[in-house]
């Protein structure tokens, strides 16, 4: 009766917890990415250099995907809401320590470690642990909502941070940005549900009743464990091989050095960092709509068309950059926007269909391999720029790899749906 009560609700609790994972996420993103806007303030102010100060970017980078595993198999174990609820809080103390720093080691715990652990808790294998145990109905659809989470975190935050480091100082960017985190805290403790079970219903859609998943004992030997089998298929790495790039051509090379770059050209900080913002604005309406595209369309086609279409403006891009944002940049932030992490509802649903109930470990691993690119390319930027004095060696080598990764997507094989080769024992 209970059960039936439930499922006769005007909304369903999978709406309610997709909402809490949203704001979560969104969060995650904007401390993430306020790196970007904070480079010319902490290299005004301690005299660091551009490579320095993308190293601990890079460390931030590399734990924000190497913790996402981890993170999948911590949700088995102990549930979403503790863990997301402890990131938070981690992420909020590498925030506000970051006040208190005088040397550029300190910025490589705090932003770096802290918070990369923090943000890589609630990354993407988040997005696919909700979308996998709540939703059976447009899977593909919530994929792309959650993963826009990421864009609109960018919109609301960069904007604000950046205006903060130019009017206050970035001391009191960081502080807002440690605030904001505990705010969301009590947000996911009251609303945050790990399973259907806990409320009394099933994922939406479903047309029978889905048993609780066991717990698992050590999540580090189950991420393992998945990632030892995983790396026997083809498909994995294929899917790693194009998510590292696809993470070098946008964290960690635009999301990174758009804005010094940008700035290199005579715009102002605050104009950059806008664009940028921009880019989210288009990003959350591309992939939401890839997300819909992945519920109809074969996965890998999609692959394969974005990385080919990325490619291509990242190489004009160079071409674009002038003291005033004229037509041609308007039209790469929307074209480059559309198709920022489009790639990722679909790299789910191949994770998912390839891999079943370990999919969301496997994704982030995935994931991993995609932050990983990113802090390469992030560090590989900054010492680009250091030596020859621009960027634009980094924007054509990017678009050169994309058209690597639209290979590798593209030649990944058909296999039957929901085949689980990673099952646990």
């Amino acid at each position: 009766m209970q059960l039936e009560t439930r499922r006769s609700q005007r909304i369903h609790w999978a709406w309610w917890v997709a909402g809490v994972a949203f704001v979560a996420l969104l969060g995650a993103a904007g401390f993430r990415s306020a790196p970007s806007v904070l480079i010319e303030p902490l290299h005004t102010e301690f005299g660091w250099s551009t490579g320095t100060i993308s190293s601990a970017v890079s460390v931030n980078l590399v734990l924000y995907g190497v913790t996402a595993p981890f993170a999948a198999a911590l949700m088995e174990r102990f549930g979403m809401r503790k863990v997301v609820a402890c990131a938070l809080t981690l992420v909020a103390a590498g925030a506000g320590l970051t006040v208190f720093m005088t040397a550029s080691w300190q910025l490589v715990l705090f932003w770096g470690i802290f918070v990369g652990l923090g943000t890589g808790s609630m990354a993407m294998a988040f997005v696919a642990t909700v979308t996998a145990r709540w939703f059976v109905k447009h899977r593909g659809l919530v994929s792309g909502i959650l993963t826009a989470a990421g864009a609109t975190g960018q919109l609301i935050f960069l904007p604000i941070i950046a205006n903060m480091a130019t009017s206050l100082g970035w001391r009191p960017a960081s502080l807002v940005i440690a605030g904001v985190a505990l705010v969301v805290v009590p947000v996911v403790l009251i609303f945050l549900r790990d399973h259907p079970h806990d409320v009394g219903t099933t994922a939406y859609g479903a047309v029978e009743d889905t048993p609780r998943p066991p717990k698992t004992k050590g999540a580090a030997a189950r991420a393992l464990q998945v990632l030892g089998k995983a790396t026997k298929s083809g498909t994995f790495w294929m899917l790693a091989g194009g998510f590292a790039i696809c993470g070098a051509s946008t964290n960690g090379l635009v999301g990174t050095h758009f804005v010094p770059a940008a700035h290199d050209h005579g715009v102002p900080m605050t104009t950059a960092a806008g664009l940028l913002a921009l880019v989210g604005v288009f990003d959350v309406a591309g992939t939401i709509f890839s997300g819909w595209l992945t519920d109809r369309i074969d996965p890998r086609w999609l692959l394969g068309a974005y990385y080919t279409l990325r490619g291509l403006s990242l190489v004009l891009l160079p071409h674009l950059f002038a003291a005033t944002v004229e037509p041609p940049m308007w039209a790469f932030i929307i074209f480059y926007g559309l198709d920022w992490v489009a790639t990722v509802p679909p790299t789910v649903a191949l994770c998912r269909d390839r891999f079943g109930m370990s999919g969301p470990i496997v994704f982030g691993w995935v994931f991993a391999s995609h932050q990983l690119g990113a802090a390469v390319a992030a560090s590989a930027a900054g010492i680009t720029r250091d030596h020859t004095g621009s960027y634009d060696l980094a924007w054509y080598s990017a678009g050169t790899l994309c058209a690597v990764a639209a290979l590798l997507s593209v030649l990944i094989k058909r296999t039957p749906r929901n085949t689980d080769v990673t099952r646990p024992a």
